[in-house]
């Protein structure tokens, strides 16, 4: 039996896109045999720890920031995702650490939902440390143990590494994806990822 191939998913939890295209992977996984690796990348590394208004962010005015409200609401409830209305934009840095390191822990890929979800849903600032808290606390893993990975930045080197091999890729947009050198940039259609999955030789699950 072969190994299933790996696609990289070079992702932020501030990405709206991010959250489009990770729900379009989960069918990926559903319909293909394969096994997917995230990739953290910084998207916004110098916001500050209060966030970013998205009006300075993208330089524009209010109701430009409602217009890519409505039309990523459009899309997000075409897919089924729920989404709210964006204000800010967040430093995910920790966030980042806390998903590296609870993927080490049994039931811990939830996370990466639940960061989106605090986010896109329910309007929080995922660089704000008891909000992270909030979020390990929801998939059942270890509240103390999580505070001690934020102070003691243990996952520091691996989110670092993370950010080198975006750099190294050559990746300057996400989401990403990358799988046996090829790659897609942005939300790609489903479509799109199913065509890179059989160009690759990526098995069809059967059934």
């Amino acid at each position: 039996m072969t190994e299933p191939i790996t696609l990289e998913v070079f992702t932020d939890y501030v990405c709206p896109w991010c959250y489009l295209g990770d729900n379009r992977v989960k069918k990926l996984k559903s319909d293909y045999d394969i096994t997917v690796q995230l990739v953290h990348f910084p998207l916004h590394p110098e916001t500050p720890a209060e966030g970013r208004p998205l009006q300075e962010l993208f330089n524009c005015g209010a109701e430009e920031i409602e217009a890519k409200n409505r039309r990523m609401k459009g899309l997000m409830e075409a897919e089924g995702l729920p989404y709210s209305e964006r204000s800010h934009t967040y430093n995910s840095r920790l966030a980042q650490e806390i998903g590296t390191w609870a993927e080490t822990q049994t039931g811990g890929n939830a996370i990466h939902d639940k960061f989106f979800e605090a986010y896109f849903v329910d309007r929080r600032n995922v660089g704000d440390v008891e909000v992270i808290i909030d979020v390990v606390r929801s998939v059942g893993l270890d509240e103390q143990e999580a505070r001690a990975v934020l102070a003691e930045r243990r996952f520091k080197d691996a989110v670092d590494a993370d950010w080198a091999k975006s750099h190294s890729y050559g990746v300057t947009g996400v989401p990403t994806f990358v799988c046996k050198g090829q790659g897609l940039v942005g939300a790609q259609p489903y479509e799109g990822l199913q065509q890179l999955m059989d160009e690759v030789g990526a098995e069809r699950r059967s059934g």
